[in-house]
């Protein structure tokens, strides 16, 4: 049975805030993007990376970013099989969305430890 995504498509007003939301909105796939990007490209790194994140969790987040053209997946012939992920050019045009959350975090995480 494949899951499918509630809100993948639900964009009531045509708003292009919901239609980004939709794809790589939540709290993993951001992160999951970034790791990719930053060579975190195969699962096992991306569990470590990201060691709150449960495996199902981990294993649907990536098929759908997958399924979002916004990764890729390789599967490379060896024994044991290897599988990697990378960042596909569209995904990549994520990426300075990613770096302006990345910035905002920083200066908003420096202010509340200045206000301590």
């Amino acid at each position: 049975m494949a899951n499918t995504r509630k809100n993948k498509d639900y964009n009531p007003n045509n708003c292009p805030v919901t239609h980004c939301l939709n794809r790589i909105g939540g709290k993993w796939k951001p992160l999951i993007i970034y790791g990719v990007s930053k060579k975190c490209n195969r699962f096992s790194m991306l569990q470590k990376a990201l060691p709150v994140i449960s495996k199902q969790m981990l294993v649907n987040q990536l098929r759908e970013l997958e399924e979002d053209k916004i990764l890729e997946r390789i599967i490379y012939a060896e024994i044991p099989p290897r599988v990697e992920y990378k960042v596909t050019p569209y995904g990549q045009s994520l990426l300075p969305v990613i770096d302006v959350l990345q910035d905002w975090g920083l200066k908003d995480m420096k202010k509340k430890a200045k206000s301590k």
